[in-house]
């Protein structure tokens, strides 16, 4: 009877153990494809950057065959009328359908994960297949609406501060009489969006702000 009993108690103790070693199996093989996916966003950030540079001429206008958007979305076309915040992941704002989607699957937004929202028009594009995984990004210039702000003044833009100075005496200090902290360049910067799908429906998000 105790032989029994012993039995059945290590018999639960394996079962036990094997359940254990099985599930820290998955959730380290997760972690890795969240990991893998997060490196692929950074090689996708590289492509959008390049993307901008070869099309730098082009950048006061929409192209949103590219995932380019050259204001963060907020006002209309008009510049006075504002239009529903950009959820990028479609669950920043999942508790309101008063939101913009970006369609990252070319689909019209019918993978969105909640219910309703106020649009889909927010186009993205295809960085193509990076280490087996798919990455697609979105950018917007932080700019107030589209056009020319070099001609508009009407068009605010997020930009560096800006200082004619060229030297800065100590590495690593901010300090604003270190003048080339700063740039001399007035460009606005540009927001850059990846959504990359792994293995196992793995899915990473990543937003990056650069300045040329």
């Amino acid at each position: 009877m105790f032989a029994l009993i012993t039995l059945v108690v290590l018999l639960i103790g394996t079962l036990a153990l094997v359940r254990s070693v099985d599930t820290s199996t998955l959730l380290m093989g997760n972690i890795g494809f969240k990991r893998d996916a997060t490196v692929t966003a950074d090689q996708a950030s590289q492509i959008a950057i390049n993307w901008l540079t070869v099309n730098n001429s082009t950048l006061n206008s929409d192209i949103p065959a590219s995932g380019y958007y050259a204001s963060n979305q907020e006002l209309a076309s008009d510049g006075v009328t504002v239009k529903p915040p950009v959820d990028v992941t479609g669950q920043q704002l999942a508790g309101t359908a008063n939101r913009q989607l970006v369609d990252w699957d070319g689909d019209g937004c019918k993978s969105a994960i909640s219910g309703s929202y106020n649009g889909c028009s927010v186009l993205s594009a295809s960085a193509g297949q990076i280490n087996g995984n798919n990455a697609r990004f979105v950018v917007f210039r932080l700019c107030s609406k589209a056009g020319d702000y070099t001609l508009d003044t009407t068009i605010n833009c997020v930009q560096p501060i800006a200082t004619s100075g060229n030297t800065a005496a100590k590495k690593g200090e901010l300090n604003y009489a270190d003048s080339a902290r700063f740039t001399s360049s007035t460009g606005p910067f540009y927001r850059v969006v990846v959504r990359v799908l792994g293995a196992r429906n793995t899915a990473s998000y990543t937003e990056t702000i650069v300045h040329f």
